[in-house]
């Protein structure tokens, strides 16, 4: 099968190539989420090597339930990844007796996942400046709050998928959502007005 070919098949299809015993759909199923998937592991432990070790942990994991054949997520791969990721990242914090910081400010660029076309250099240096801001004030948000934005607007996942991850009901989640992006919007509000009057 070409690398062209490979490229336009649905993510539920290439894992079942891989269970029948093409490697290179796996290749192609990583390539495509490594992304968000080392992403939303950064976000979480806050640490390069670290967050490469339980990459490949979520891999060899991943690996595992696809060869045993335990895998029933159809057309949810990319969630499904996260939250292996996820309990990989809690499992490790209650190894070290410690609670999960979430943070954005040093490290991987989240935003580097994103590809931008066809901006001047001015649109570009605005660009980055306000994730730049963004990433900042997102530093400050409660724990539970970050978590949750990481998990829904990083990893794509559900809000019934961050409810079964962090263990709360889907109506905390929607919650903890809705006081982030409050919480986002009076820090930014408050940036300006405190820009403007200086």
């Amino acid at each position: 099968m070409s690398a062209i070919n490979i490229q336009s098949i649905s993510d539920q299809e290439l894992v079942n190539q891989y269970i029948h015993g093409h490697e290179p759909s796996l290749e192609e199923l990583i390539r495509r989420h490594k992304s968000k998937i080392y992403t939303s592991i950064y976000l979480l432990v806050k640490d390069s090597y670290l967050a490469e070790d339980i990459f490949q942990d979520t891999f060899i994991k991943v690996i595992n339930t696809l060869k045993a054949g335990r895998y029933n997520e159809e057309g949810k791969f990319l969630p499904w990844v996260i939250r292996i990721a996820h309990n990989l990242v809690i499992d490790h914090f209650r190894k070290v007796k410690r609670a999960p910081v979430v943070t954005t400010v040093e490290g991987f660029d989240i935003f580097e996942v994103i590809k931008f076309y066809d901006e001047s250099t001015e649109d570009k240096i605005i660009r980055e400046q306000t994730y730049q801001d963004l990433r900042g004030l997102i530093h400050h948000l409660p724990s539970e709050q970050k978590e949750v934005l990481i998990m829904r607007h990083y990893g794509d996942l559900s809000f019934k998928e961050i409810s079964d991850i962090t263990g709360v009901s889907i109506n905390t989640a929607l919650g903890r959502m809705r006081y982030a992006l409050n919480n986002l919007r009076k820090m930014m509000l408050t940036r300006e007005l405190s820009l403007k009057n200086n």
